[in-house]
């Protein structure tokens, strides 16, 4: 089964008429794109571009074999003709099947948004999910391959390829990974590309990070065909200074993956509003599904996934007792989170891990055994904390899990003006060296922009 993507882009196309921003002016060449249609072995159309039939011609295909139009989304963009000699378009029930007289198979996919998805099946087997711009599956997922109610995916495995709007709905692909829907080798590629993204290498840098990738107007994609997907880092870290967007761009990373389990090594601050704030602030921006563990405790984290590592699961999944003073259930207020301690169930033990941040966990270390006072410190304060740090660093080394970590970068700015601020300066910045050592990525964000330094 054989797939032209006419378009590509959002319904409004890329660049947007007469937007004046960045991303619009630098989306040229391959990186312009209308809006997104496909063309399904010459017979069957999925929604409209402007000019189709010029579309196909660019891309060595004829319109003339369609037989069949389908829309998957109310039209919002610029005014679509229907050109002469096709089928007017029109759109199959939520749950029903359209059988084509040449073997193609489409099923109507229920989504969170007003609009269809198909599910097309061909003459031999293959498999592939179109999803409208901004949607997602409708109802929970459900681990077997459908989504709860009606119109959910078949449930026949994995699809070979997805069509979706990554860009803008990263959760509606962590959806159908949860599902079962999307497998390490289905090829998932982006669509409705809009200028929310910029676009060229940061486009698909962030695309390769989820599993995605998109390809240029006009290109024919052979379902079930080898396609190699991106290789997914298992460690990444990513630093930054204040503000400089690194946790963000830490939370896009795993945005489309199920199951993620937050860790906060900040605890609490009574009376501190700023603090507050900003935990408030990261908590709105976290999908819903995520959840949290506020612990210190990193290494029995990293080592649970670990074949005969049971014994040595942290409390905050195996809702024990043994949680770090202080760390109890601040997140659990939270919609989607849990707090540690009793009765906070088991995370997933093969589940991504996003560490935020070293910095803090380092400051927490630091506070244990007394390397802010300079005699504790040289009494054994410093070969309490290598060891501490080089227990972190051995688990990061051996962990089957996927990992994202958040730290600081603190050693360009000026030089602190007490020992004490000079001795976590320098301890952060061994670590980090030491952590990102073990990461097969690691990127420095700077005014919002990431720099690939390794990966």
């Amino acid at each position: 089964m054989d797939v032209t993507l006419l378009g590509t882009g959002a319904p409004q196309g890329l660049p947007r008429p007469g937007c004046p921003c960045a991303a619009c002016a630098t989306a040229v060449g391959d990186e312009a794109r209308a809006a997104t249609a496909l063309l399904v072995d010459g017979a069957l159309m999925i929604d409209l571009t402007p000019g189709p039939a010029f579309a196909a011609a660019r891309a060595g295909q004829s319109l003339t074999g369609v037989r069949q139009v389908l829309l998957s989304h109310p039209h919002d963009g610029p005014v679509m003709e229907v050109p002469a000699g096709l089928p007017q378009p029109g759109r199959v029930a939520d749950g029903r099947e359209l059988a084509l007289l040449d073997g193609h198979r489409v099923r109507a996919v229920a989504v969170d948004i007003p609009g269809t998805g198909y599910e097309i099946s061909g003459a031999t087997g293959e498999r592939l999910l179109y999803l409208p711009p901004g949607a997602a599956p409708a109802g929970p997922a459900n681990g077997n391959g459908r989504t709860a109610g009606g119109g959910g995916t078949s449930g026949t495995g994995p699809y070979d390829l997805v069509l979706l709007d990554v860009a803008a709905r990263p959760d509606a692909l962590a959806k159908l990974r949860a599902s079962g829907a999307v497998d390490a080798a289905t090829d998932v590629v982006a669509v409705h590309i809009d200028h929310d993204v910029p676009p060229g290498p940061e486009l698909h840098r962030r695309l390769a990070a989820v599993g995605a990738r998109a390809v240029p107007d006009g290109s024919t994609l052979v379902v079930g065909e080898f396609h190699a997907v991106p290789d997914l880092p298992r460690r990444t870290l990513v630093l930054g200074g204040a503000r400089s967007g690194k946790s963000v761009e830490a939370e896009r990373r795993l945005a489309a993956f199920p199951d993620v389990v937050y860790v906060a090594t900040g605890g609490t601050r009574d009376g501190d509003q700023d603090w507050a704030q900003r935990v408030s602030l990261h908590r709105e921006r976290r999908p819903g599904s995520w959840r949290t563990v506020e612990t210190c405790d990193l290494v029995p984290l990293l080592e649970a996934a670990r074949p005969g590592a049971d014994a040595a699961r942290p409390a905050a999944e195996a809702g024990a007792s043994g949680t770090e003073p202080g760390r109890t259930g601040t997140e659990a207020e939270a919609p989607g989170t849990e707090a540690e301690g009793a009765g906070a169930g088991r995370a997933g033990e093969t589940s991504p891990l996003l560490i935020e941040c070293l910095a803090l966990w380092l400051t927490h270390v630091m506070d244990d055994v007394g390397a802010w006072d300079d005699a504790t410190w040289e009494a054994g304060g410093r070969r309490a904390l290598r060891e501490r740090t080089d227990a972190l660093v051995a688990a990061v080394r051996q962990t089957h899990r996927t990992v994202v970590a958040v730290s600081n970068e603190v050693g360009s700015g000026v030089v602190p003006a007490t020992p004490a601020g000079r001795r976590f300066r320098d301890e952060l910045g061994r670590l980090n060296a030491a952590f990102g050592a073990e990461c097969e990525q690691l990127l420095l964000v700077v005014a919002g922009q990431a720099l690939v330094l390794r990966g």
